[in-house]
């Protein structure tokens, strides 16, 4: 009978993502910033939790969260598309609406001037918001003396996020013990970059594979007209494919910064087109940093085996300490999306060699890294001595499933998680042999 009960949580709980949900196409209309993909934009929003079975408290909670919102990190990106506007301003070859574009990008690139990479005001708020909700939904955690610490990457937009959501945290209760380090020391587990994993990040035969997806889904003809007198002139210095990705992308960006009011950019563009691009975004993250049967046999998140064994090895510490605490660990998205599909978090392990499958079974990398995007595992016991330690997984505060059966979803065993995982981190080293 148990074993029965078992096989249907799994089966039910295995069971991809966005079933029920809206089309991405509707939800762009709704939120143009979704097809932004890693530079989607954080919701302040306080999610509704299932209550703990009866008898179990929060005591401890295991945290890995991206940087907030930041500028672009190099002008690259604005530098492509305005050095095509001045070419053509320079022909006499824009239309007044061009013109009107042109002004705008020059009051975009002119606010990041030596910005580049820098942590906005707008993900300060972010993970001020993070540590409030965490206050809110799990207040016990941080009663009295509850220990923080605090880790980040070197990188400075994530040593001022983890600054951002420590202040906060003391002003809540100033009576918490916390610690902070940013340290070369921990970069092996906080940002690994796997040398034999990395090697092989876009196959040859990935490559030709997403260049045959994206093919039909370049270019934007109606664009070109609107912003260029004569789009056949000018086509000897605009390249319309890299000038409308790199057009929308600008818009989107700025999102992120103190412009986050002026929409101007994003609303030429109609949903359809900035849809196009958000697949071609898409399905490239999910190429690199996902199960990809084509790059790296679909090996690639393992590239994060030991992020999740310190989080494990922590964890098994942690819970045998009297007292309450928060291990909050910041760094980056190229960390968060492959360790998520490592766990399968919500049926983001998906493995698969057709691109053309991946938005219809869910793998939308907008929901799992927009700015300031974090994993928390929140540890219950019903007391100090408590065996049956129980967890559940918050991606970007909601509640989230995992590929390993449970009688108390969205709650999972430790020891069951910790069995599951171990042995899926030992299994690939012990074939890959890489340690």
């Amino acid at each position: 009978m148990m074993k029965t009960r078992y096989l249907f949580l799994f089966l039910l709980t295995s069971c991809f993502l966005h079933l029920d949900a809206q089309p991405v196409l509707e939800i762009i209309k709704q939120h143009p910033a979704f097809a932004a993909c890693n530079y989607n934009t954080y919701s302040d929003s306080l999610y509704k939790l299932t209550p703990a079975p009866k008898g179990k408290h929060p005591f401890y909670i295991s945290h890995y969260g991206r940087h907030g919102s930041r500028y672009i990190n190099s002008p690259k990106g604005y530098n492509i598309p305005y050095a095509m506007m001045i070419q053509a301003e320079r022909i006499d070859e824009l239309t007044p609406m061009g013109k009107k574009v042109l002004r705008e990008m020059t009051t975009i690139l002119n606010s990041s001037e030596n910005r580049w990479g820098e942590l906005a005001e707008y993900g300060r708020m972010q993970h001020q918001w993070i540590a409030r909700h965490m206050m809110q939904q799990f207040p016990e955690v941080f009663e009295g003396n509850a220990w923080i610490q605090a880790r980040s990457t070197v990188v400075p937009r994530c040593i001022v996020s983890m600054g951002a959501e420590l202040i906060e945290l003391t002003q809540g209760n100033p009576n918490l013990e916390i610690t902070q380090e940013a340290s070369n020391q921990h970069m092996w587990y906080m940002n690994h970059q796997d040398p034999v994993l990395k090697r092989a990040k876009l196959s040859p035969e990935a490559q030709k594979a997403y260049d045959k997806y994206i093919s039909t889904r370049l270019g934007n003809s109606r664009l070109m007209e609107m912003i260029f007198k004569n789009p056949d002139i000018v086509k000897e210095t605009v390249d319309e494919t890299d000038f409308n990705y790199y057009l929308m992308k600008m818009g989107l960006f700025q999102l992120n910064t103190h412009l986050y009011q002026n929409t101007f950019l994003i609303d030429i563009f109609e949903p359809e087109e900035l849809y196009r691009l958000w697949q071609i975004d898409n399905a490239l993250w999910f190429a690199q940093y996902a199960h990809y049967k084509l790059n790296n046999n679909g090996d690639y998140p393992y590239v994060q085996r030991h992020l999740l064994r310190k989080i494990i090895n922590d964890a098994d510490s942690c819970i045998h300490l009297a007292r309450h605490g928060v291990q909050l660990r910041f760094g980056h998205e190229t960390v968060l999306l492959p360790l998520v599909c490592l766990l399968g978090i919500n049926g983001y392990d998906l493995q698969t060699s057709n691109l053309e499958e991946i938005e219809g079974k869910g793998w939308w990398c907008s929901d799992i890294f927009p700015m300031a995007s974090n994993l928390q595992f929140i540890f219950y016991r019903s007391h100090q001595n408590d065996k049956d330690i129980l967890f559940k997984v918050l991606l970007n505060e909601q509640e989230a499933r995992l590929p390993i059966p449970t009688d108390c979803a969205p709650y999972y065993h430790w020891r069951d998680f910790r069995r599951y995982y171990m042995q899926k981190i030992n299994n690939f080293e012990k074939k890959k042999r890489l340690y």
